[in-house]
């Protein structure tokens, strides 16, 4: 059947019966931006709010329908790409295999990133022992469960070893399929698991292990997901079992290395490759950067090797490299792109060596590949770190009845110290972006700045509001306006852009008063809209900053605390040596700041006046008259006379 009878069959028609040819073009749009399935319900609630006839709605809802079919379609094919882009580097590191625990590790990590779960392990059989145990974990977090040995039979993981089965399990502890015990059950306790999957490991008919996804919340997973975890599993038994032929392999060549000279020089090639990756593999454990992998391959092939940013390398051959996946040659050296997945994260560059052998190629191609598991995983824990951050202050933000001492023990995990003293502060861009996917931008590029200045801090950074809010320890001697204004330049710095910041007054605890900390983020956000009022965009500030107008913006209304600043040298002064010098300024503003109008009103000569304004001007500063400062005196003097014993 051709398209234009598939429409005319498919789609209802407008009066007159002529086909509403525009009602697909709202959600083609939506296709092409990649909205989420939440928009696609716009179209046609603006059409009924615009009253527009029944026959348009019906074309869009019937187009909304088959958009959102498509959309399904499409993400399905993406995430079946992802999974099989997956089980394709999977297999090419099967093909250069040299560390089986690395290449375990790797299936474990991709895993567990495709199917989204919070845990990804494998455990393998100890056919000396007669049970299976755990050989590789990622996103664990409890050492006893890392440690767990299964008997046969025993837990979800001792039933797939036994009977060469995958099982999925919703709930752990109410599933009664398997035998629980109490050391098992206490592992899985520890690490706080609920839903768990486990498929087998197959060596031909035997079973050599299990492979697991697990979750901390209850979850029904899929059978494509069950699929695609076997198909991993495929390839973990393939791993392990090229590694035992290349250990064998290994071993035949040791027993030739005597018998002929060829084999002999041909093993120490082997042995090199061997050592380079030994090297590398023990920086990654020891958790070497990428500059350690460059020095140490500089060592191995004898020259120089530098890791570059990729617009600092050769154009030419960095694309080279990257569209063949092996080093190129360049003028008096190599060059290797450090790639993943499609995205190019720079190049290891080779200098004063032109000369390559093939394994020595290989060598600098796998340190790329090393270089650029380094780099995605600093970003992986990096972006990790910046989410968990953010949770923590969304807790204290939002749900207040959290328990204290749970609280501190995810601060602790962070390095930060909820019993000391922190300043809440609420920090925003100041400029309009032209569009809101550059908007968005730039509130990620902040967030990310302040996340970044929380972690150095040991403090806590979220999204909050169409800004961010920091949670920062106040050090001994610093006051909030001082943090305040530092952390503005700070982020401003970091996105180019003014970054204005307001801040609350200091918070003694914030884990036992998550009250506090909520009235802090008020008190800062009012701080905030006090300074773009007053055209002070891109600086910081707190309450006390802004005279008796502090009042108005702190959150407890520091009554005292606005006298202390505004009289409190007169009043101790007073204390200190019986003098009237507030007495006097209070009869002085009230005689309409007239000296001899004053001196009637306290029945004292005018040089006595005289000298105690002279004395109010040494305490106060010389600018104690101005209108704004008299203002706030006269405030502060009120302020103190109610809320104390009248001065005779």
């Amino acid at each position: 059947m051709s398209s234009d009878h598939v429409q005319s069959a498919e789609r209802p028609t407008d009066d007159g019966g002529a086909p509403p040819g525009d009602a697909e073009a709202p959600f083609l749009d939506l296709l092409a931006r990649g909205a989420t399935a939440d928009a696609y319900e716009q179209p046609v609630l603006r059409a009924r709010a615009e009253g527009r006839p029944a026959e348009r709605i019906a074309a869009l809802e019937h187009a909304k329908l088959l958009a959102l079919r498509v959309r399904a379609e499409l993400e399905g094919r993406r995430r079946r790409e992802a999974e099989l882009s997956a089980l394709f580097e999977t297999a090419h590191d099967l093909a250069g295999l040299r560390d089986v625990d690395a290449v375990l590790q790797a299936i474990v990590q991709r895993a567990r990133s495709l199917l989204g779960t919070d845990v990804a392990y494998l455990s393998l059989n100890d056919p000396a022992r007669g049970d299976t145990y755990m050989r590789v974990t990622e996103g664990s977090v409890a050492a006893r469960f890392q440690q767990l040995r299964l008997g046969m039979g025993e837990g979800l993981g001792g039933l797939v070893a036994q009977t060469a089965r995958p099982y999925v399990t919703d709930d752990y502890f109410r599933d009664e399929r398997f035998r629980h015990t109490t050391t098992i059950d206490a592992g899985v306790r520890d690490e706080g698991l609920v839903a768990i999957l486990g498929v087998p490991l197959m060596l031909g008919p035997h079973v050599i292990g299990v492979l697991f996804a697990a979750d901390r919340r209850a979850r029904v997973f899929e059978r494509e997901q069950i699929a695609l975890l076997g198909s991993f599993a495929a390839l973990a038994a393939a791993a392990i079992d090229t590694a035992n032929l290349l250990t064998e392999t290994r071993s035949a060549l040791a027993d030739l290395e005597h018998a002929n000279e060829i084999i002999k020089d041909r093993s120490g090639v082997i042995e090199r490759a061997s050592d380079v990756h030994d090297r590398l593999a023990e920086l990654v454990l020891r958790g070497g950067g990428v500059h350690d992998v460059a020095a140490a391959v500089s060592e191995v092939l004898d020259g120089t090797v530098e890791f570059t940013e990729a617009d600092a390398a050769p154009a030419d051959a960095l694309e080279a490299s990257r569209a063949e996946g092996h080093a190129v040659p360049h003028r008096d050296g190599w060059i290797a792109a450090v790639t993943a997945g499609g995205e190019l994260l720079g190049a290891l560059v080779l200098r004063g060596h032109p000369g390559l052998d093939p394994v020595d190629q290989r060598t600098l191609e796998r340190a790329a590949m090393v270089t650029s598991l380094l780099l995605l995983a600093r970003r992986s824990a990096a972006e990790a770190e910046q989410r968990v951050r953010g949770e923590l202050l969304d807790d204290l933000l939002d749900a207040r009845d959290r328990d204290p001492r749970l609280l501190r023990e995810r601060a602790a995990r962070l390095r930060a110290d909820l019993d000391a003293t922190h300043v809440v502060l609420a920090a925003r861009l100041d400029t309009a972006a032209p569009d809101a996917d550059q908007e968005a931008d730039a509130r990620r590029r902040l967030w990310s700045a302040a996340s970044h200045l929380a972690a150095t801090r040991q403090g806590l950074a979220a999204a909050r509001d169409g800004g961010t809010v920091l949670l920062l320890p106040l050090a001994p001697g610093d006051t909030a306006t001082d943090l305040a204004r530092r952390t503005a330049r700070h982020l401003g710095t970091a996105v180019h852009e003014p970054v204005t910041v307001g801040a609350s007054a200091p918070v003694a605890h914030p884990a036992a008063d998550p009250d506090a900390v909520v009235a802090g983020y008020e008190e800062g956000r009012r701080c905030l809209d006090a300074l773009r009022l007053l055209g002070r965009a891109g600086d910081g500030a707190a309450a006390e900053d802004f005279g008796f107008l502090g009042l108005l913006l702190a959150g407890d209304r520091d009554i005292g605390g606005f006298v202390e600043r505004t009289i409190g040298q007169v009043v101790a002064y007073d204390a200190r040596r019986g003098t009237d010098l507030v007495r006097t300024l209070d009869a002085y503003f009230a005689c309409g700041m007239s000296p001899a109008r004053t001196k009637d009103a306290l029945h004292v000569h005018v040089n006595t006046v005289a000298q105690r304004l002279e004395r109010v001007g040494r305490l106060l500063g010389d600018d104690w008259q101005s209108p704004a400062r008299a203002l706030e005196i006269q405030l502060a003097l009120r302020l103190h006379r109610l809320a104390g014993p009248a001065q005779s």
